[in-house]
């Protein structure tokens, strides 16, 4: 018969391989480990993603209130007239937010017809969804950064706001803007809204700056909004490229700045609200080699008029 004390020696060495063996962690158990691990991050990445697109929407809607609150400020200092958008146009040297000593290159942040006023608004920030795309356009020849650069990736409502029109819609002067009165509808009318123009070789999703927020029609062409909001015959005039941006949320961004589909757009109105609005429709003339619908750029709104620009 075994001692005593040899049976619980053998037995606390059981014990002690037994405790190893349930410790440790064999190569099938680890690999099974790290593959639930990763599903569980590449569950959670989109998530994170999409809150953080979420945050920067939040954030450029802020920026483009001071916008709009700046038009208000300006107007009220003015004799109730908006901002000229670009005063002496064929100048090309100024624009609401900046100006330059000649007729290219980049534009500084003095000088323009808002300057003091987005200062006292707390300066103007670029939209920090379109951020990276103005980096990488900072890098790049003034010739291929884009023709309007230093807005933020901001677009003013120019064709309505910025200049004063007649009643047959023929613009009187652009070096003052429109008196904001005369705008009957100032919850459907657009100040800002993000912005950006499609640019590249023809087919490319590529946008580049763009500090004007174009309508749908050319504005002299289909003369005032009618009582009806009709806007004109639609054929009967032309529409300028897009350079409404849809950039956030959605499916983000491709590297060269575009927008991917389920991209909406936020715009700032003339009473102050702020609002997010999904592409409707897009037009690319021909006359600039970008793609409009790969680049982002297009509309929002049901009706195809410019009553959302012209607010009345």
């Amino acid at each position: 018969m075994m001692p005593a004390d040899r049976i619980g020696a053998l037995m606390m060495r059981r014990c002690g391989r037994n405790r190893n063996r349930t410790n440790g962690f064999t190569l099938v158990e680890l690999l099974v480990v790290i593959a639930v691990i990763a599903t569980l991050v590449g569950l959670l990445l989109p998530s994170l993603s999409g809150s953080r697109e979420a945050a920067r929407g939040v954030a450029c809607g802020s920026s483009a209130r001071q916008l709009a609150a700046a038009v208000l400020m300006y107007g009220g200092d003015n004799k109730s007239l908006a901002p000229a958008g670009a005063p002496n146009f064929l100048a090309n040297r100024t624009r609401w937010f900046g100006s330059r000593t000649g007729g290219f290159g980049v534009f500084g942040s003095e000088g323009g017809t808002m300057t003091a006023y987005l200062e006292a608004a707390g300066s103007l920030r670029a939209c920090p969804s379109f951020a990276k795309r103005l980096q990488d356009l900072a890098t790049r020849p003034a010739a291929g950064g884009g023709f309007e650069r230093g807005c933020g990736g901001y677009g003013y409502n120019n064709a309505y706001v910025g200049v004063r029109r007649g009643a047959d819609g023929a613009v009187l002067s652009d070096r003052t803007g429109e008196r904001l009165e005369r705008f009957t509808r100032p919850t459907g009318t657009l100040l800002f809204s993000d912005s950006a123009f499609a640019a590249g070789t023809e087919g490319e999703a590529s946008v580049i700056e763009y500090s004007f927020a174009e309508p749908r029609w050319l504005p002299e062409e289909i003369g005032p909004i009618g009582a009806g909001g009709s806007g004109g015959a639609a054929g009967a005039a032309t529409r300028p490229d897009p350079s409404i941006h849809f950039r956030h949320g959605g499916g983000g961004r491709t590297a060269r700045g575009a927008a991917t589909s389920g991209s909406t757009a936020n715009a700032a109105w003339l009473d102050g609200h702020i609002s997010a609005h999904a592409r409707t429709m897009w037009h690319s003339s021909g006359l600039y080699p970008g793609d409009a619908g790969a680049a982002g750029t297009g509309w929002f709104g049901s009706e195809d008029d410019n009553r959302l620009f012209a607010g009345n």
